[in-house]
């Protein structure tokens, strides 16, 4: 069998699989960057391609969440704004922090997590904040958010578009649906930021590119569909299988 075509049939399902549960709920990194790795796409090669290809992605479901009313903007780009400079935040430090003490650290949060809304069952159901924020604390708030979960994700990377909709429902009160919504929009911004810097170090497989990046579309156009169409319930239980996910692959990591 011919090797692109080799590489094409084990990359594509999984990325339009990463890029449907990206478009719930974030996290789809943990399913396509392995997809590119394990078509023997190089460490640099994968990362480069992926950040292009999901940008593009996350860019239709960010489209399709706007048409459909579901993201606000004085909380979307403020947030995509900040995270670009958070992202490049995030990737400095990144040098200057242990790998190990990074992964130790996302073992203690990431159950954590999984617990509290095992726990708070109505967590982000309903949109509506306990009481009603100034313009001010809007933009700051997002502001906040965009910075903190940007450099988290130049700093580690997996489960951004996660954290990020956790964020939006915990600080600003929205419903989950809503805040999947706003996270693709600061996750877009976090995508081209890095999608550009590999793109000038020539690390993208541009041959793979398009048909991986159809693949992303259709994803995309179809998870943002799917959560709109089950409502914040179904963004719920998807949260659920990323952090699992998360949880998986950071302990594989750390013992192995």
């Amino acid at each position: 069998m011919d090797e692109f075509l080799r590489t094409c049939l084990i990359v594509c399902p999984l990325v339009f699989l990463a890029t449907f549960v990206d478009a719930v709920a974030g996290g789809g990194g943990l399913i396509s960057i392995p997809a590119y790795m394990l078509a023997g796409v190089p460490t640099h090669m994968a990362l480069g391609t992926n950040k292009v290809v999901n940008g593009i992605g996350t860019g239709f479901a960010a489209w399709k969440y706007f048409k459909g009313g579901k993201i606000k903007m004085l909380i979307a780009v403020p947030a995509a704004l900040a995270a670009l400079v958070g992202s490049a935040g995030g990737t400095r430090l990144a040098l200057l922090i242990p790998a190990d003490v990074l992964q130790k650290l996302l073992l203690a949060i990431l159950p954590t997590v999984a617990v509290f809304l095992a726990w708070k069952k109505d967590f982000g159901r309903d949109d509506r904040p306990k009481k009603e924020l100034s313009m001010t604390k809007t933009i700051l708030g997002s502001v906040l958010v965009g910075l903190i979960i940007g450099g988290y994700d130049g700093l580690f990377g997996p489960g951004t578009g996660t954290f990020m909709i956790m964020a939006f429902t915990l600080l600003m009160g929205l419903d989950l649906l809503t805040a999947s919504g706003c996270a693709k929009v600061g996750n877009l911004a976090s995508n081209v930021a890095s999608a550009v810097v590999y793109l000038i170090s020539g690390n993208v497989y541009w041959l793979l590119c398009l048909p991986a990046a159809v693949c992303s579309t259709l994803g995309g156009i179809l998870g943002a569909r799917f959560a709109m169409r089950g409502g914040a319930s179904r963004v719920r239980w998807m949260i659920f299988v990323v952090l699992g996910l998360l949880i998986a692959k950071t302990a594989w990591g750390f013992f192995s």
